[in-house]
């Protein structure tokens, strides 16, 4: 007898493996991929590489067992070495920092190929397989690998824990950029060891910010390095980078594509290297338009051509050269859906190449005759899987990594609405359904507000904030892609810039008129949650929507305080959002903070935040439940102080999830809390 399928638990989320980046063999017959495995008894998870057959007529093969971070794969230019970075224990040397090692894909041990001391960001192989070139965080006034060791080992062996910095840019989501330093870009021999620093001596440095998918490329030829750069004197978050190309030989830079009001990123080479495939944003127009392809040629005097002007996406990938040189690929959103896209750049013509659900890595190679193309999607009713398809022919999967844990849950249904929102413009709506859901019944509900607020919900199985997990106890969770999402086009996502909540509230508010006509829906228990932007949404209807027709809110990172959040690390992109400066228009900042609206707070609401959490500094969190408190509003606080603007480990992720399941039942079982009055002081 078959046994009954059941709701999908936390554990359950935390049982499945998560696939990462895949890389092809350059006869496209092999990938490689990385594969975390949670594990809930000591709350971590360990990462390892597995090969997989792209033909599907051999079984996925685990490739490395020691690491526990083993990670940002990629195939030597013949295939017979896949090169990595890792930190580990081999022959008897543990590393303090990432490091490159190297394997065959056939198996055995693999081999340390750096010991570089302050440890390797991202890579990328030279066209000979003979080296690479990699990112590091290293001192601008040391010199070669010796002066880095050196400078790395007195750094380690200091006693004061403080941070000293005049940079402006010193701080990303979680973590500090390295103390006194900057990304410069090293060659490696692989036979000799050598080491060479490509910028020093120079003022050139990579962004200040996330290196993979990484923004440098070799060229065809292994002779130069093309790089994005921030040109300004003084380094600043948002400053429109340009694109420079190094000379491995002499290291003589020369620039190749700047213009004060486009920022560029992720060049990439053509397969022949007369020219470049990159993103380009014209933010000197608006800091909200998309990313897009463009081209530069690379001439004597080289020129640039942004592509796709009448294209209304925004690129979310960098570009890939098909082997011909003929056809690009990309990944961009369309309409809560993310697709790989194909464009050939002399027609300028866009298309879908594989539909979405949610694309969220890709990759391709030459076969000969056809080209093999591999892509890493997720969806609304399944994590992420692996799929190869070969020239024109259908796209098959090639792992089953969650296939049994999924066998035993039931997963509910999920619609596409279109309902009316502000502006009376059309807005997406996703509708998650309980598994096993009776429409005879009456059923409470749940709005789930995103982020962003410049991305989207979209056809994708989350694991933070996952829609199934959130309905198992038998809410119907809708998802409002208000105005401001991504996907939608510019004017949509511009809309809502200096009036932020707004049009968004508008939008949820339809959202939740419309779950409440429907015959299953119980009016009595519509409930609403969000993180960081949606957490500054909950946190905002908690002072402009009647008390009451709300039952409870969750406010996972929101933002409370718009002046105290000028601590976040994206300072200089929030005053472009709101209109203003507070300094300059105190009035207008002020119209668009929740904090300044607390006077009308009386819904009970359930807070979250990490400490680590740089994006969204865990003072909004506390003020907001200071608030709530002070007021006499019933709330609680769950704090984590070894999380950031995420809940990542798989023990604090349960916690979390347990807490807000409590919190909704407590409120849904009993009339709701009315506000007392504070007590005089």
């Amino acid at each position: 007898m078959t046994k009954p399928k059941r709701p999908i638990t936390v554990d359950d989320l935390w049982r499945l493996q998560r696939i990462g980046a895949v890389a092809l063999s350059p006869d496209g017959r092999r990938a490689v991929c990385n594969v975390t495995r949670p594990s809930m008894d000591d709350s971590r998870g360990r990462t390892q590489l597995w090969l997989l057959d792209t033909t599907g007529k051999a079984p996925p093969r685990q490739l490395t067992t020691c690491g526990n971070k083993d990670g940002q794969a990629a195939w030597s230019p013949r295939g017979d070495r896949i090169a990595f970075l890792a930190t580990r224990e081999q022959q008897g040397v543990k590393d303090e920092t990432r490091q490159l090692y190297l394997i065959r894909p056939d198996g055995g041990e693999a081999e340390r190929a750096t010991r570089f001391a302050p440890g390797i960001e991202a890579f990328r192989w030279l066209p000979d397989g003979r080296g690479v070139v990699f990112a590091a965080w290293v001192w601008p006034d040391a010199r070669g690998a010796q002066g880095q060791q050196k400078r790395h080992q007195a750094f380690t062996k200091r006693k004061e824990s403080g941070y000293a910095t005049g940079e402006a840019d010193y701080r990303r989501w979680d973590h500090l950029h390295p103390m006194g330093r900057v990304l410069h870009l090293w060659h490696l021999q692989l036979a000799s060891g050598r080491l060479t620093d490509l910028f020093e001596g120079t003022r050139y440095e990579l962004p200040r910010e996330d290196l993979v998918p990484e923004p440098f490329d070799a060229s065809p030829d292994g002779r130069h390095v093309a790089f994005a750069f921030d040109p300004a004197a003084v380094r600043m978050p948002g400053n429109p980078c340009a694109i420079g190309e190094v000379e491995l030989a002499t290291r003589r830079v020369r620039v190749l594509a700047q213009d004060a009001g486009w920022d560029f990123g992720a060049p990439r080479y053509h397969p022949r290297g007369q020219q470049l495939a990159m993103l380009a944003a014209h933010k000197g127009h608006k800091h909200t338009m998309p990313y897009r392809p463009a081209l530069v040629m690379r001439g004597a005097r080289p020129a640039w051509r942004a592509l796709g002007l009448g294209w209304d996406h925004e690129a979310t990938s960098p570009p890939r050269w098909s082997a011909d040189g003929r056809t690009l690929r990309l990944t961009a959103e369309s309409r809560g859906r993310c697709h790989l896209w194909r464009v050939q750049p002399e027609q300028d013509h866009f298309e879908i190449d594989t539909e979405g659900g949610w694309v969220q890595a890709f990759d391709a190679a030459s076969t000969g005759n056809d080209e093999v193309v591999v892509t890493v999607a997720d969806g609304h009713s399944h994590p992420a899987r692996v799929l190869a398809r070969c020239g024109a022919g259908a796209r098959r999967r090639i792992e089953r990594f969650n296939d049994r844990e999924l066998a035993h849950v039931a997963l509910g249904r999920v619609e596409e609405k279109t309902i009316t929102g502000a502006l009376g413009e059309p807005v997406q709506m996703w509708l998650t359904y309980p598994p096993h859901f009776d429409a005879k019944k009456k059923h409470p509900l749940l709005q789930v507000i995103h982020g962003g607020p410049y991305t989207a919900s979209g056809d994708s199985f989350s694991y933070r904030w996952n829609a199934h997990l959130l309905a198992a106890r038998g809410h119907v969770v809708a998802q409002v892609n208000y105005h401001g999402s991504s996907g939608f086009g510019f004017a949509f996502k511009d809309s809502i810039m200096g009036r932020l909540a707004e049009l968004e509230l508008q939008d949820v508010e339809a959202g939740s008129d419309w779950l409440l006509a429907q015959p299953w829906a119980d009016p009595a228990r519509l409930f609403a949650a969000g993180g960081s932007y949606g957490g500054f949404m909950v946190a905002w209807m908690n002072g402009h929507v009647a008390p009451g027709r709300y039952r409870a809110y969750v406010c996972h990172a929101g933002v409370f305080d718009r002046v105290a959040t000028f601590a976040a690390d994206s300072y200089l992109e929030r005053p472009k959002d709101l209109g203003a400066f507070y300094w300059d228009d105190m009035a207008r900042v002020l119209a668009q903070s929740p904090h300044a609206f607390a006077a009308r707070m009386a819904t009970p609401t359930l807070v979250t935040h990490g400490a680590l959490d740089y994006r969204v500094p865990d003072a909004n969190g506390l003020a907001y439940y200071h608030t709530l408190k002070a007021r006499g509003v019933d709330a609680r606080l769950l704090w984590f102080p070894d999380e950031n603007h995420w809940v990542l480990k798989p023990r604090n992720s349960r916690l979390w999830y347990t807490e807000f399941h409590d919190w909704l039942a407590r409120h849904d079982s009993r009339p709701p809390m009315r506000r007392r009055t504070p007590p005089r002081r």
